[in-house]
């Protein structure tokens, strides 16, 4: 169960998360000094291993249970065709992914992965927000309490969505939280033509007009989804238990940007599993300051970014833990200079 009711419960939750286990890091910088390679020769796996250990608290850390959560949502912007896809889609996606067929169902597989799929508010899309705010308090809350909910019983989480119409939620929340004009934002998405780029530009004007100057997460209230406050939920949920996080597209880095706005160091435990190919995303992950592991060019969502880096973690834990030191293994180290 999620500790808080209210979004003023979880302001007041949010300086409590736990931060990372430096000391934990500092024993996994160490040993990482130890094993049979040269120093550094292993790159930024290095720096993701004592990133896992600092979450972990070990030295040793290990991935077992990744979980690729995915959430679903339907949007009352769409009406505006800011999609190439009608609403309906997203309850025969949902349909789609529980009986194997998506792409996100074959990652995760491939990438050894449990996939769960939550829809919000039986898809009841939300309001839209160029007229009123998408959420109540009581649905922003709701959803927020069924991601924070499903980061459980896993040790690497990558949040997904479903949604037509969320990139334009999501264009719509980096415009009021970071500025700049709409089409710094604003990408093709489902694969609009020129008219519906120029729809999608206009709605998140119109919302960010209409629902500016809000801390995050009224922002998300007013502008998000119920899969994007879920999102953000997971990734808060994700945090309270310690579990480290892999972000998707430009969807889930959406809901990344509310956390990183609602609470100093909130993204503390994140990495960006890729960057994919909207503009827009890459943009975003400068703005928090997340490195990619991948950039393959994808822009599906749906958590197929974020699983396939799971990989790439996991080999970082493996060689942390795994390689013997030289003194185990008896190799010579690096010889030091001879004095004089």
């Amino acid at each position: 169960m999620a500790p808080f009711e209210t979004l003023d419960d979880l302001r007041a939750l949010l300086p409590t998360l736990p931060p990372p286990d430096e000391a934990a890091r500092a024993r996994a910088v160490a040993r990482d000094a130890t094993l049979t390679k040269p120093p550094g020769a292993l790159g930024a796996l290095e720096g993701l291993g004592a990133w896992l250990a600092s979450w972990q608290g070990t030295e040793r850390p290990r991935i077992e249970r990744p979980l690729v959560a995915l959430f679903a949502g339907n949007h009352g912007v769409a009406a505006r065709g800011v999609s190439a896809f009608p609403p309906e889609v997203t309850a025969q996606m949902v349909l789609n992914f529980e009986r194997g067929g998506a792409a996100v169902n074959q990652v995760a597989a491939a990438v050894g992965a449990r996939l769960t799929v939550t829809p919000l508010a039986g898809l009841r899309p939300t309001a839209d927000f160029t007229e009123r705010p998408a959420m109540t308090e009581g649905e922003a809350v709701a959803a927020l309490r069924a991601g924070w909910a499903a980061a459980g019983a896993c040790d690497l989480l990558v949040p997904g969505e479903m949604g037509i119409g969320n990139t334009t939620a999501a264009a719509a929340i980096a415009h009021a939280l970071l500025g700049g004009a709409p089409g710094d934002w604003v990408g093709r998405g489902t694969g609009v033509d020129e008219a519906g780029l120029a729809r999608k530009r206009a709605a998140v004007a119109a919302g960010a007009a209409r629902h500016g100057g809000h801390d995050a997460l009224e922002t998300l209230r007013r502008l998000g989804g119920h899969e994007v406050a879920a999102m953000a939920g997971a990734i808060l949920g994700a945090r309270a238990r310690r579990v480290p996080v892999l972000l998707d597209g430009f969807i889930c880095g959406a809901a990344a940007l509310v956390v990183a706005r609602a609470v100093p160091g909130g993204l503390l435990h994140v990495r960006a599993g890729h960057r994919g190919a909207e503009a827009a995303h890459g943009r975003l992950l400068d703005a928090l300051g997340l490195r990619p592991l991948l950039a393959l060019d994808l822009r599906l969502g749906e958590g197929t970014g974020g699983a396939l880096a799971i990989p790439v973690v996991r080999a970082a834990a493996a060689c942390l833990s795994g390689m013997a030191s030289f003194a185990e293994a008896g190799v010579s180290g690096e010889v030091s200079p001879a004095p004089g």
